[in-house]
């Protein structure tokens, strides 16, 4: 990989996308090194289908960064179904002032993402090997943190159950949706009830590439009101069968 052009091409579509202060300065080189490492380890473990340069910079970093601005500085994060590290490395790159926890159940990803994490010199995002079910039963992650994300990882309705027992009362769920947002809303509406949220935004932000062409992305912005019932979240058998 050709490091000036992908940092030359990284800033262009950042600038397209009005996202530019998420990649200043070193930042723009630290992305540089992410997809250098990413490129190298995916030889040997498959981390992502997508693999041109152009994509991985619109469709990783920029995607994982749209819409970075609700969250207030200093905040607690969880990332759950963070897989390779999207949106959780992305955002501990350009927003420094976050404390991160990336959580996937696969073991290897999650080494993976401590490890670049620690080669890249981010001390504000930690991996934990775990199934998001059993954090939201768990006195040391239920409710603890400011803000839980997902980016392409469930249908709304399942991920509402997975995250918002995460959330502390005041907090908020920020769900990363592409096309079929809007559908995805309405299968939620009983789910966010039911688990103490209510849907207070939807930011659509679609992405464009160097020709034009359009990315749907819409940010679900679900605040937590009340607490989650102690029954919730089930196992995740029940959750994926008879979604709330």
């Amino acid at each position: 990989m050709d490091k000036k052009m992908f940092r030359e091409l990284l800033l262009s579509l950042a600038e397209k996308n009005d996202c530019m202060a998420y990649f200043e300065g070193e930042k723009a080189d630290i992305f540089c090194r992410l997809t250098e490492h990413m490129l190298t380890v995916n030889q040997s473990f498959n981390l992502t289908a997508i693999k041109e340069p152009s994509r991985i910079a619109l469709l990783h970093y920029i995607d994982s960064l749209k819409g970075a601005d609700v969250f207030p500085e200093g905040v607690r994060i969880i990332d759950i179904g963070a897989g390779a590290g999207f949106p959780s490395l992305p955002l501990a790159i350009s927003r420094p002032d976050l404390e991160i926890i990336a959580v996937d159940s696969t073991e290897k990803r999650m080494r993976y993402v401590e490890e670049t994490a620690k080669m890249l010199g981010l001390p504000n995002v930690k991996a934990v090997t775990a199934r998001a079910e059993e954090l939201g039963k768990n006195r040391d992650f239920r409710e603890k943190f400011d803000f839980a994300t997902a980016r392409a990882v469930a249908s709304l309705p399942i991920l509402c159950e997975l995250c918002l027992p995460l959330v502390k009362v005041g907090g908020c769920f920020v769900a990363m949706k592409g096309r079929g947002a809007c559908d995805e809303i309405e299968m939620a509406k009983n789910a966010i009830n039911v688990l103490g949220g209510n849907l207070t935004a939807a930011h659509e932000t679609p992405l464009y590439d160097l020709e034009g062409e359009k990315y749907e992305h819409t940010s679900l912005l679900i605040s937590k009101e009340r607490q989650t019932p102690t029954v919730y979240p089930r196992l995740y058998t029940k959750i994926a069968k008879s979604p709330l």
